[in-house]
């Protein structure tokens, strides 16, 4: 038994169990039995552990936010979003950082599952993610925020295909032709939707697609340096390059410079998710901005409705998708072409 229990009862002469009653409100105690039991806890500076008050009510009052890289510049945003509502609403969160490894992912939900996590958010789910979709099955409330693969499981998302159209329809816009899209992991649906937006507004502008102006990012940024150098070797003459991340934009950038490409003066540069350093780089990227911060808002505001309907009821909602808008800034790496 935990001896700062036992201190409380007895300063406040009663027995542990009407201290356990008093403090978590599981059965009926007097008032003023109440209130000496309160004041005693004060005096000692007591506080109940979350999980043991969830023991009753079989909560714990904690989520799992689930990230894949910590060091990828979008996630401490969705992080922040839906960290400030869980505070607000009385939850902790656990941050669990998978590596973009779905073995780990699955070995954090088998731990956490067994200690009464609430509910989950995952930032991580791919077409090879169905033991996400398992989970959901199994009664376990989830919500997944910026990638989801259909309408399955709460999701809060963005137009990811609106992000792909804005970003070419604009460079189009400005007088741009060889247009090249730098695609993301194919394993991610959003890429092949933000894929999709460029196509189409190459269709609405009467221009062809070509497959050898897509460029598949291999593994890393090392890689997609190497690949961007290889491709103004085949085709020197490029225009503009749409970025299916800002990530991926700052390392073409770098690329575009060791080779001697003035940006925006020869190469256009637009990129997708407005991150904190694209404002701060040399020339500021242009960009289609995610509201990250409200997506992870969103998400643990979802979250929250489906435990609380869960209590109510034993079952879980049936899922629904809110999708985002996103917004085109125009900075200094694009400019019309002359």
């Amino acid at each position: 038994m935990d001896m700062g229990i036992k201190e409380v009862a007895k300063l406040a002469g009663v027995s542990v169990s009407t201290v356990s009653r008093a403090l978590n409100e599981t059965t009926y105690v007097k008032d003023e039995t109440r209130l000496r039991v309160l004041d005693a806890a004060h005096k000692l500076n007591y506080s109940p552990n979350a999980f043991a008050k969830g023991l009753k009510s079989n909560k714990s009052n904690t989520i799992a936010l689930v990230i894949p890289d910590i060091g990828n510049m979008i996630f401490p945003k969705i992080t922040q979003g839906v960290e400030q509502v869980m505070r607000k609403n009385g939850y902790i969160t656990v941050l669990c950082n998978t590596g973009e490894d779905g073995n780990a992912e699955q070995e954090y939900i088998k731990t956490l599952a067994g200690q009464r996590i609430d509910g989950f958010i995952f930032a991580t789910m791919t077409k090879q993610s169905a033991y996400i979709n398992e989970l959901r099955n199994q009664g376990v409330p989830v919500v997944l925020a910026g990638r989801y693969n259909d309408e399955s499981i709460d999701a809060i998302g963005v137009d990811n295909f609106k992000a792909g159209y804005d970003a070419t329809n604009y460079l189009i816009g400005i007088g741009h032709r060889k247009i090249v899209f730098v695609m993301g992991n194919p394993k991610l649906c959003l890429y092949e939707q933000r894929l999709a937006g460029y196509k189409k507004a190459l269709e609405d502008n009467g221009m062809e697609y070509h497959d050898e102006y897509v460029l598949h990012e291999m593994y890393d940024s090392i890689s997609l340096y190497a690949q961007t150098k290889k491709l103004f070797e085949r085709i020197p003459d490029i225009e503009a390059i749409v970025a299916s991340s800002d990530p991926k934009a700052f390392t073409i950038m770098r690329a575009l410079r060791d080779i001697g490409k003035n940006i925006p003066g020869d190469v256009s540069v637009v990129g997708i998710d407005d991150v904190e350093i694209s404002a701060l780089i040399d020339p500021p990227l242009s960009t289609v901005a995610q509201p990250l911060i409200r997506m992870g808002e969103l998400a643990a505001k979802k979250l929250i409705a489906q435990i609380q309907y869960k209590e109510r009821t034993g079952a879980l909602m049936e899922p629904t998708v809110d999708i985002l808008d996103v917004r085109l800034i125009i900075r200094g790496t694009t400019e019309k072409r002359r």
